[in-house]
């Protein structure tokens, strides 16, 4: 399934971003009235220059006695950032999300420009069905056969069963 297939890519919020000279201080300020645990910072075209999370802050600002009242955010932000097309496979991207360790995925177009984030949750929401779907799937696939077997030797059983105790009690 491709990211913008996804009810949760098309239901999204815009994503809360700011500019590089931004402090920190007022950065987090958005982030807590949006209840947001990350902010993407953009140029003036919405280019993704990088991303600012809450471990960020812990380390570069809260870690490194930083004040966040004169600190920019361009000094703490991660700047290796993934970045996905909204035409690439959700799975392909979960797989790489779970791997890297990272839980938000800046969804841009052709020209890098911001559209959208997803997180690991709004993927992990797509993959619950689909991987019970494929565990049932298996365990039919595995115990249907022997189901049957089972099944018959347990009707065997069971019928030499109450027939033992029927010639026991008629006797």
């Amino acid at each position: 399934m491709r990211i913008a297939d996804r009810t949760e890519y098309k239901s999204k919020a815009p994503p809360l971003t700011c500019r590089p000279d931004t402090l920190v201080y007022d950065a987090v300020t958005q982030m807590a009235q949006k209840n947001f645990g990350s902010i993407f910072i953009t140029d003036a075209e919405d280019h993704v220059l990088g991303v600012m999370t809450e471990r960020d802050i812990f380390r570069r600002v809260i870690g490194e006695s930083r004040d966040p009242k004169t600190t920019p955010v361009s000094e703490v932000m991660t700047t290796d950032v993934y970045m996905a097309n909204k035409d690439d496979q959700v799975l392909d991207w979960l797989r790489v999300m779970s791997n890297e360790r990272f839980r938000r995925l800046p969804i841009v177009d052709e020209d890098k420009r911001l559209l959208s984030v997803m997180s690991q949750g709004d993927f992990v929401s797509y993959t619950w069905p689909q991987l019970l779907g494929q565990v049932g799937q298996m365990a039919q696939a595995t115990f249907a056969p022997a189901f049957n077997m089972i099944a018959i030797v347990g009707g065997i059983a069971i019928y030499t069963i109450v027939l033992i105790l029927i010639l026991l009690y008629a006797v």
